[in-house]
């Protein structure tokens, strides 16, 4: 099995590490001829140079991108990691990955970091291109430099649940989004199939400081304040000490609105619109 690496963390980033150690477990499951299947994964990493956390589906356009070899089949790119599948998958790799997995991220991604994630991003990427992609996060007890994230729970969990998902066929425009808790793995209760769950409105906020020249700046946050998450969400889950697996789709369509608004705006143009 042939599988791209990726991050938005960076490349050298504990996270990814733990990834490469994750997907060189992983039995080849995707069909492989009877000879490929005794061989070991062929691992590919192909990550941004620096971080790129918050960058969410966000490609390179204005400005030329570096990509420097560090060793065999590895890579690191001065762009996201949406730029870092697309350079892999298009020019940096002989042949298709079977699967591209994402991660795994310092921190969870759940709720509406979904839509800001650039882990989650490169599993979409992935998914563009007609691979099997999935994201992996692990959460942190607090977003801070000296909190050690728990790799280990990751790493004894990722592969059995990652080989499952890969026995099984997937609807068209799916990634897996695996979230790991702020546990050991003998802490971690069971496993929950979730849906994506949202926090209280102002969680997000900027912090206004001032410089030595008297300019004021400001550092983008979370409060982080104690909520109660509905059940069966990704944002539950991590509470209550489970893996939590959600299956993502980028569809944005709020379906019931368009049934609603054709009968509002189908047909003609209404007259003054043209206007």
């Amino acid at each position: 099995m042939r599988i791209l690496l990726t991050n938005d963390d960076g490349i050298d980033a504990e996270g990814l590490a733990a990834l490469e150690r994750i997907a060189r477990t992983l039995s080849d499951g995707l069909g492989s001829s009877s000879a490929k299947r005794d061989s070991p994964n062929e691992i590919w990493i192909c990550a941004p140079q620096e971080e790129q956390s918050g960058k969410g589906r966000g490609i390179t356009l204005t400005e030329p991108l570096r990509v420097n070899r560090l060793g065999d089949k590895r890579f690191a790119v001065t762009g996201t990691p949406t730029d870092c599948v697309v350079l892999a998958v298009n020019d940096l790799m002989p042949d298709k990955p079977d699967l591209v997995l994402s991660g795994v991220n310092r921190g969870h991604n759940v709720g509406e970091d979904c839509s800001y994630s650039g882990t989650v991003a490169g599993a979409l990427q992935g998914m563009a291109f007609g691979i099997r992609s999935i994201a992996l996060s692990q959460s942190l007890e607090r977003f801070h430099d000296e909190v050690t994230a728990h790799w280990e729970t990751s790493e004894a969990y990722a592969p059995p649940i990652i080989s499952r998902l890969l026995g099984q066929s997937w609807e068209p425009g799916v990634i897996m989004n695996l979230n790991f808790p702020a546990r050991p793995p003998q802490a971690v209760t069971e496993v929950e199939v979730t849906v994506q769950g949202f926090r209280q409105a102002g969680e997000m906020h900027a912090v206004k400081r001032t410089d030595l020249r008297g300019r004021d700046y400001y550092w983008m946050s979370f409060r982080g304040s104690k909520q109660d998450h509905a059940p069966g969400t990704d944002l539950r889950a991590m509470d209550d000490g489970k893996i939590s697996v959600t299956p993502l789709h980028i569809d944005l369509t709020h379906r019931p609105s368009v049934h609603d608004l054709k009968g509002l705006l189908g047909g003609a143009p209404p007259k003054g619109l043209a206007e």
